[in-house]
């Protein structure tokens, strides 16, 4: 049996306080779906901070995005309740959160293929195949001063413009592992956004929530 090989995984360190993450992440999936979205876009553009993200005009996109970012803020609102430390100027403590994006292939389902690897069962004939994967892992901040808030919202502007070159350097440069379109459907490469992904067991995540 061909092994499977393991796919390209990206990570992206998200710094934002309470009242701006949410527009934040939604700025940086964008990007990210914008570069990795195959099917007929509208394109359109997201203002986060003083940056202006290219984005896709998708309801479905939209919003599966808005619920997986407001259960993470929903997370993060239950761990503040829960007396969890603020995190400025690097400090160790404070709130963190997951979010992946992963992209699938759909292919054809290999003779004794058992459940493993990071591929789902279509139940037809196929498997689908994850190709890459974007995380993000975010850290959440409560500044409570107007000397904090201004260091946050610059921490933020750097982070948000670090991540926005990184994701262009990554979808320029790494193409090969690319699958090809061998399918006449909609949208050739499923995908699925995750909330903290490495919390989860597989047997939660395979082939459920696919796009």
């Amino acid at each position: 049996m061909e092994p499977r090989r393991t796919p390209p995984e990206y990570f992206l360190e998200i710094f934002a306080d309470s009242t701006t993450v949410r527009d934040v992440l939604k700025g940086i999936l964008n990007l990210i779906f914008f570069h990795r979205y195959f099917p007929s876009i509208r394109p359109t553009t997201f203002d986060v901070l003083d940056f202006t993200l290219p984005a896709i005009s998708d309801v479905d996109l939209e919003t599966l995005i808005d619920t997986r970012v407001s259960s993470l803020v929903r997370q993060h609102l239950s761990s503040v309740a829960a007396g969890s430390n603020n995190v400025l100027d690097g400090g160790s403590g404070g709130v963190r959160g997951r979010i992946a994006v992963e992209f699938y292939e759909k292919k054809r389902r290999r003779p004794g293929m058992w459940f493993g690897g990071l591929a789902g069962m279509t139940g037809k004939g196929e498997e689908e195949v994850c190709w890459e994967i974007w995380t993000l892992d975010v850290t959440i901040a409560t500044p409570r001063t107007e000397s904090e808030r201004a260091k946050v919202r610059k921490a933020m502007e750097n982070m948000l413009q670090k991540a926005a070159f990184k994701i262009l350097a990554v979808v320029n440069r790494d193409k090969d592992h690319i699958p090809p379109i061998t399918t006449s459907e909609s949208n050739p490469f499923p995908y699925r956004i995750v909330l903290n992904p490495r919390s989860e067991s597989w047997q939660n995540r395979i082939g459920i929530g696919l796009y």
